[in-house]
């Protein structure tokens, strides 16, 4: 199987040229990286084309990588039903860069590309309604980037007295707990039941 998704890897590489900067075959899948602006071309080849046939778009998805200039990376997974294939086809992109939408050529993007926007902050052109799908219309930050905070900014609260939903400030209301880190053998001092049989060495 990995030969035949290597043949595959480079008749798309051959076929496309520079938009493929490399192709490799992990875990039983062939991974394409491309330019940001060329992953409107390559996915329509790749539904198109008589050879490839991913006529099936699983998922899109985002990866955060901080430390790099061009931290996201838009990962897109496709299927093909007729020959039995996956391919994994990804790019890298910046906060401010955005990328094409896919949506016209496959209309399940739409809520994918609105949920990589929702978590990670990343920017589609040509999207027909790129606004939050999963948090609140409220919402501040992006809650699947690393550097987003675990307890959030704010949190959401239904006030009686106001008798409407509140946002306020993110308050801890339990004190951190106090770990000596020692096993239970070690730190314990009581006594268990049965233990007072027991001779000390």
């Amino acid at each position: 199987m990995s030969e035949i998704l290597k043949e595959l890897g480079e008749y798309v590489q051959l076929k496309l040229g520079a938009a493929v900067h490399a192709s490799a075959v992990r875990y039983g899948e062939l991974t394409l990286s491309v330019g940001r602006e060329d992953i409107a071309p390559v996915l329509r080849f790749l539904r198109d084309d008589g050879r490839c046939r991913f006529e099936v778009l699983i998922d899109i998805c985002g990866v955060d990588y901080p430390e790099r200039t061009q931290r996201f990376e838009v990962v897109y997974h496709l299927l093909s039903p007729r020959l039995n294939q996956r391919i994994r086809v990804k790019l890298a992109t910046d906060e401010a860069t955005p990328v094409a939408s896919a949506v016209e050529i496959f209309a399940a993007a739409n809520w994918f590309e609105r949920e990589a926007y929702d978590m990670y902050g990343i920017l589609f052109t040509g999207h027909p309604d790129l606004r939050r799908l999963l948090t609140d219309y409220g919402f501040q930050g992006f809650p699947l980037r690393k550097d987003f905070p675990l307890t959030g900014y704010v949190e959401v609260r239904y006030d009686d007295e106001k008798k409407r939903v509140v946002y306020e400030p993110v308050k801890l209301t339990q004190e951190f707990r106090n770990f000596d880190f020692e096993s239970p053998w070690e730190g314990m001092t009581a006594v268990l039941p049965g233990d007072e049989k027991a001779t000390r060495t």
